[in-house]
């Protein structure tokens, strides 16, 4: 259905709303309008992920001057989920507009466990693994070594972006993650550095809280996006537990016992350091006194020798 509420168009991709959808859209418009912070609540199964995606981006269509919207999620399979709403409602706003009610970016962006398509970093079983293995193989220092003649692996992908896709122009659409895998296997592109890189281009963002949340991704990602982009947070009632995993260390005992060993080992590098550097400055010392001896240093007379080693200075 296609409807106006108060001064913007809504398109909503079913034939009928709940009372309670409606009022949940003009709650939001009205957060929008004001502008400000807002938390809105509805029952689970009452539909207000297609509400949100209608309202906002019918917001966005009627002014295109507003900034992105982002919007955070917990898991990937929230994130499936929205971007298959998404698709629905952008497919209704083309049906009732035309094409120009298509030319919408949105994508999605997810670890590199979840974005790589290179076979080898693949066959790991965890996201550090992942992760190590990636930077193994796109890291500068490693790409240097690798034009000065080491023998290392490299990522084609990442080469093949870093060549071509880094001025390259995606298309319109809605990129799910398997979208995102399928076009970098098309373009032989990395679909994890592309969708960051497309990121500042999009209308529609949709990742994990800590992109937004955690100071250390957050820096990486999110720290040029637009100042006036309406970011949504799925479930917000964990948004406290995310912050304090994202700002809290866990230390095993293996960890605790390899960094006394580090430490005792740079102990011992240091001491060795030190005494190393006292004897080079003994050895320079008596060479200075040998040397001043030797010529005579203080006049001809014993007495001035003998003030000039108990404080050897040059003159």
């Amino acid at each position: 259905m296609r409807f106006r509420l108060e001064d913007i168009e809504v398109f909503f991709p079913y034939e009928s709303m709940y009372r309670e959808q409606l009022d949940y859209c003009l709650e939001m418009k009205r957060a929008l309008d004001a502008p400000g912070h807002a938390v809105l609540e509805m029952p689970t199964g009452t539909g207000k992920t297609v509400c949100l995606m209608s309202l906002i981006t019918s917001y966005q269509y009627a002014r295109p001057e507003m900034g992105k919207l982002i919007y955070c999620t917990r898991t990937v399979p929230e994130m499936v989920k929205c971007v298959e709403e998404l698709k629905r409602v952008v497919a209704y706003r083309e049906q009732c507009v035309g094409p120009e009610g298509g030319k919408i970016l949105a994508l999605c962006l997810s670890s590199r466990r979840n974005m790589c398509i290179h076979d080898r970093v693949m066959e790991e079983s965890d996201r550090e693994a992942v992760d190590a293995t990636c930077r193994g193989m796109t890291a500068s220092w490693v790409r240097k070594r690798a034009q000065e003649g080491a023998e290392v692996e490299l990522c084609d992908f990442y080469e093949n972006y870093d060549q071509n896709g880094t001025d390259a122009v995606v298309p319109y659409g809605i990129y799910s993650l398997e979208d995102l895998r399928d076009l970098g296997r098309e373009r032989g592109w990395c679909p994890y550095f592309l969708a960051r890189h497309v990121l500042k281009h999009a209308n529609v963002l949709i990742y994990n809280y800590q992109y937004m949340l955690d100071p250390k991704v957050a820096g990486l990602v999110s720290s040029e996006l637009e100042e006036d982009s309406v970011v949504v947070f799925d479930e917000a009632h964990n948004i406290d537990n995310v912050c304090i995993e994202a700002m809290s260390v866990q230390v095993s005992r293996p960890i605790l016992d390899a960094s006394t060993r580090s430490l005792s080992s740079l102990s011992n590098l240091v001491e060795e350091a030190k005494r190393s550097d006292a004897e080079r400055l003994n050895a320079e010392y008596q060479r200075l006194v040998s040397g001043l001896a030797a010529s005579g240093a203080g006049g001809g007379g014993g007495g001035g020798t003998d003030t000039v080693l108990a404080n050897p200075s040059l003159p």
